[in-house]
């Protein structure tokens, strides 16, 4: 199971996002977490996720994010055209995808 961990400002946009990717999951048969928080929160998670979506309103803690993980796991910035039409497959697809290509260059 990947787990991916969704963080913008409030963890609030990205909530339905997340419900948007469970319910693809479920269509596919693919046994994935999902959880939404602020970014503020990330730090407090560390463990709990295998991917770090970043929305794009918080694109600016990328570097940080990216410091906290240590090359643990990955941390992306989410497509602004996926995450502004709640593209919960592209948005899935994209997540898998760094986690593939992650878990590959390790």
């Amino acid at each position: 199971m990947v787990r991916i961990l969704l963080a913008c400002a409030g963890g609030m946009s990205t909530s339905l996002l997340m419900t948007k990717m469970e319910e693809e999951a479920k269509h596919r048969g693919i046994e994935v977490s999902v959880e939404a928080r602020s970014e503020k929160s990330v730090e407090a998670h560390l463990g709990e996720f295998d991917v770090l979506l970043l929305g794009p309103q918080v694109r600016y803690v990328l570097k940080s994010m990216e410091k906290l993980a240590e090359g643990k796991f990955p941390v992306a910035v989410i497509d602004m055209r996926d995450y502004g039409t709640m593209n919960g497959a592209k948005v899935l697809d994209t997540a898998l995808q760094i986690y593939e290509d992650f878990n590959q260059n390790k």
